[in-house]
C-alpha cells in the first residue's frame, strides 16, 4: 500500500509510522469521523496466511475486550484483500525508540513508565488475558506522558489453557519468562517477568539476558542470574524480584506498585528496604512527630497552669 490509499472507502493512509513481523502500521485519516487513527496492515505471506490472520484476529479481539487508558483501543477490524486493524492513534514513541535515541531512562522516569505498564497489565489480567509479548517495542510513551500497552497478537485467554511449547517460544527471547521457555506456561506471572525485563532494559539500555544470538540468550536465561545492574539504583531490588525464576516467588502487581510509586513520586527509598518497611518507617516518623507535639503541648499547658496558680 502507498500514501493516499483509501481503505474500505473511509481510512486514508497518510504515512507509515511503524512496522513489525505481522505488518505495517499507518497513520490514517478517518474521513467519516474526521479523526486520526492508526491502521495496522496485516501481511499474509503465502504459507503463513492462516496463522497470520488468526493471530491478527486474536490481537483485535483481545485488545477490543479491554477499555483502559493504558491499553491501546481497537476501533474496527476490516477485511479487503488482507486484514486491517483500526486503532486509536497515540502520538508517541515506543519505549524502545526512546531508549535507543535518547539513552536509558533514569529510575524515576522508568518507574512512571512501569506504573503505566502495570495498570495496563492489571486490566488485561482481570479480564483473563495474558499479553505474552511485553517488551519495549510494544510500550508506547505518549508525547503527553501517557503509557500505552499495545500489540496483543500473542495474547491468550487464561481459560484457553497454555499454548504448545513451540508457540511459547514466539516473541523476543530476551523478554520471555523462563517458565515459558521451559514448560510453555503462560500466566500473569510470566507477564510480570517480562515487565521486569522491560524496565531493566529501560534503565540499563539492554535486556537482562541479552546476548549476540538467540541461542546464547536462551542459554543465559536457562541458568544464570541477570546481568549486573549499574544504573537501576532504587529500582534494582524490585527488578530482581520480578526476574525471580520461580513464578511463585516472583513479585506480584501489588508489590510492584508499592515499590514503584514512591520512586515515581520522588520519594527516596534506601536500597534493600521493602515497600512495607518504607511505609512502616514513614508511619513511625509520623507517630514520633505526633508524640513530640503532644509532649510539647502538655509541657506548655503545665507552664501556663503553674503561672496561673502562682
Amino acid at each position: 500500500m502507498t500514501t493516499g490509499t483509501v481503505i474500505a472507502g473511509r481510512y486514508r493512509l497518510r504515512e507509515a509510522i511503524g512496522s513489525g513481523g505481522m505488518g505495517q502500521v499507518w497513520l490514517a485519516a478517518d474521513d467519516m469521523l474526521g479523526r486520526d487513527v492508526a491502521v495496522k496492515e496485516v501481511t499474509v505471506p503465502g504459507e503463513g496466511q492462516f496463522a497470520t490472520v488468526r493471530q491478527s484476529l486474536r490481537e483485535a479481539r483481545s485488545a477490543a475486550s479491554l477499555n483502559h487508558p493504558n491499553v491501546v483501543q481497537i476501533h474496527d477490524i476490516l477485511h479487503t484483500d488482507r486484514p486491517w486493524i483500526v486503532m486509536e492513534y497515540v502520538p508517541s514513541r515506543s519505549l524502545y525508540d526512546v531508549v535507543v535515541r535518547d539513552g536509558p531512562l533514569d529510575p524515576r522516569d522508568a518507574a512512571r513508565v512501569g506504573l503505566g505498564m502495570l495498570a495496563g497489565l492489571r486490566a488485561a489480567h482481570a479480564a483473563g488475558i495474558i499479553h505474552r509479548d511485553v517488551k519495549p517495542q510494544n510500550v508506547l510513551v505518549g508525547h503527553d506522558g501517557r503509557v500505552v500497552l499495545t500489540d496483543f497478537g500473542l495474547a491468550v485467554r487464561q481459560r484457553e489453557g497454555g499454548p504448545g511449547r513451540a508457540e511459547a517460544l514466539i516473541g523476543s527471547p530476551q523478554y520471555i519468562a523462563p517458565e515459558r521457555v521451559r514448560d510453555g506456561d503462560s500466566t500473569p506471572a510470566t507477564d510480570m517477568w517480562s515487565l521486569g525485563a522491560t524496565l531493566y532494559a529501560a534503565v540499563e539500555g539492554r535486556a537482562p539476558y541479552q546476548r549476540e544470538t538467540t541461542a546464547a540468550t536462551l542459554l543465559a536465561l536457562a541458568g544464570g542470574p541477570p546481568d549486573p545492574m549499574r544504573r537501576a539504583g532504587p529500582l534494582a531490588p524490585i527488578l530482581l524480584r520480578l526476574l525471580e525464576r520461580d513464578p511463585a516467588r516472583r513479585a506480584d502487581a501489588g508489590e510492584v506498585e508499592r515499590w514503584l510509586r514512591p520512586i515515581a513520586e520522588g520519594v527516596q527509598q534506601r536500597a534493600g528496604r521493602s515497600p512495607d518497611e518504607v511505609a512502616l518507617a514513614r508511619l513511625t516518623r509520623i507517630q514520633l512527630a505526633v508524640a513530640t507535639f503532644v509532649l510539647a503541648a502538655t509541657a506548655t499547658v503545665a507552664v501556663l497552669l503553674a503561672a496561673g496558680w502562682s
